[in-house]
């Protein structure tokens, strides 16, 4: 196809109606590459709890980049509408608006089978053997993304569509990972209020059912500005929107809480990590630096890295009896998520859900400390009574769930000479032109909230394990 067939292009998203494509936009989304994103589950295994939550990556970053859209033109430096789909308008406003829009629909290009579920053994596979070729970053989804951007310089390849319409793959690389120029452009694309986080709450609400993701988003875009900093401008929102932005940081915790680390579907994520960890170090998943290898010179092998590469692997190592010959365990992990049968969820006080203190770091490792104080209490009692049918799976938060970073947390991380030049945090314009961190609005009820963390802790047994562990009353 030559530029002339994508112009005029359209997609009809479930969530905003119909989203206009430019030509550089529709081709890439027409590439081999975007459309493996099609293949992946935007919330993982979260099917299995949710039957409805089928929906894909490929669909939440086009909705991303509409965002960014939205947002960009809300604090007044995006170009109209007109102009950015006239292909023969060309200035230096229309061509950042198109480089946000292209990292906005760019984000997830990266995405490894089932979205972040996978990938998490990737990072840890990667810190254990220290084996990347990538310049000792992040075995992580934004960084395979922007090397895909930066090294797919051929027929198909998203650095050949960039540089047939003069935009710098560079550039929006370092978009896509949060290292661009530009304050404002970091902040749209990563903050606890971005477009990203914008759509995927209300789309995975949407198709799981629930009503956990809901906010108002016209009002919030209503309320977005800028303000001067330093010498930079930065992204900010209206105070009359305080409160707008309260039931969006609520409705995340409320998220991440009651669907990611939910027992059911937190469940199935810990077993598809663990298998994953196990086919990383046997070879039958193509390492980090294998993938890119294939990047550069293969592509064809990366095009189907997706959700059903995964499962069809499981599928034929399960039959083959790969699993079963490593050990019992991982046998009937790899059934448990073939079959979607799952195990059983210990539930005793030391594991309970519980709020507490980002600041206080001795009461999280007091509470973590007693939590593994009883795993090894349980698994003294199976390395006795039981056999090697009775094991456990430990599924320990890796990532605290938070309304927002605390004051005291954000200082102390930061690198910056002033707080309120930091990428992520909310800042609000208050009436009187000031601007604050929205944990420092009295008005706020994150003001009070800044704190929390909430630990949600899971540990699995096997049927056999939990009948052992009930009958020596340990559960």
């Amino acid at each position: 196809m030559n530029q002339s067939n994508y112009l005029n292009q359209k997609i009809f998203d479930v969530l905003y109606g119909f989203i206009d494509l430019t030509a550089v936009e529709a081709e890439i989304i027409y590439s081999p590459y975007y459309q493996r994103l099609k293949w992946i589950k935007q919330v993982g295994f979260s099917f299995y709890s949710f039957p409805g939550a089928e929906h894909s990556r490929f669909a939440h970053s086009i909705g991303v980049m509409f965002n960014a859209h939205k947002i960009w033109q809300a604090i007044g430096k995006g170009v109209t509408d007109n102009y950015l789909f006239n292909s023969v308008h060309t200035d230096e406003q229309k061509d950042m608006h198109q480089s946000l829009r292209l990292a906005a629909l760019l984000h997830d290009l990266g995405t490894f089978p089932f979205s972040h579920t996978t990938e998490m053994s990737y990072i840890e596979f990667g810190k254990n053997k220290k084996k990347n070729i990538d310049k000792g970053v992040s075995d992580d989804h934004e960084h395979l993304g922007s090397y895909i951007i930066k090294n797919s310089d051929y027929p198909g390849g998203i650095t050949n569509i960039l540089k047939k319409y003069n935009i710098d793959p560079q550039n929006v690389s370092n978009m896509v990972k949060g290292k661009s120029s530009s304050y404002l452009a970091n902040s749209v694309l990563h903050s606890e209020v971005d477009c990203d986080r914008m759509d995927y709450l209300l789309r995975d609400a949407h198709y799981t059912g629930l009503k956990y993701g809901a906010y108002d988003r016209d009002y919030l875009l209503h309320h977005f500005t800028t303000t001067e900093v330093g010498g930079h401008e930065v992204f900010a929102i209206k105070e009359g929107a305080i409160h707008c932005v309260e039931d969006f940081l609520m409705s995340r915790f409320a998220w991440y809480s009651q669907v990611v680390r939910s027992s059911h579907g937190a469940m199935y994520d810990a077993i598809a990590e663990e298998i994953t960890m196990f086919l990383l170090e046997k070879n039958y998943l193509p390492r980090y630096e294998e993938l890119l290898k294939a990047i550069d010179s293969k592509p064809h092998e990366f095009y189907n890295f997706y959700d059903s590469y995964f499962m069809h692997l499981l599928h034929k190592l399960y039959y083959d009896g790969v699993f079963k010959k490593e050990s019992i365990r991982l046998h009937e992990l790899a059934y448990a998520m073939l079959t979607g049968q799952g195990i059983r969820t210990i539930k005793c006080k030391e594991f309970g859900q519980k709020i507490l203190n980002q600041d206080n770091l001795n009461e999280k490792e007091k509470v973590l400390k007693v939590t593994k104080e009883k795993i090894e209490e349980i698994n003294q009692v199976l390395k006795k009574h039981g056999g090697k049918e009775d094991w456990l799976l430990v599924d320990l938060p890796q990532k605290d769930i938070v309304y927002t970073k605390s004051r005291k947390r954000l200082i102390k991380q930061s690198d910056k000479n002033n707080v309120l030049l930091e990428r992520d945090p909310v800042k609000i314009l208050t009436r009187e032109s000031q601007l604050k961190l929205l944990t420092d609005m009295e008005n706020s009820i994150i003001n009070t909230l800044q704190n929390s963390i909430n630990y949600i802790p899971h540990v699995y047994a096997s049927y056999s394990a939990y009948d052992l562990l009930k009958s020596k009353k340990v559960i």
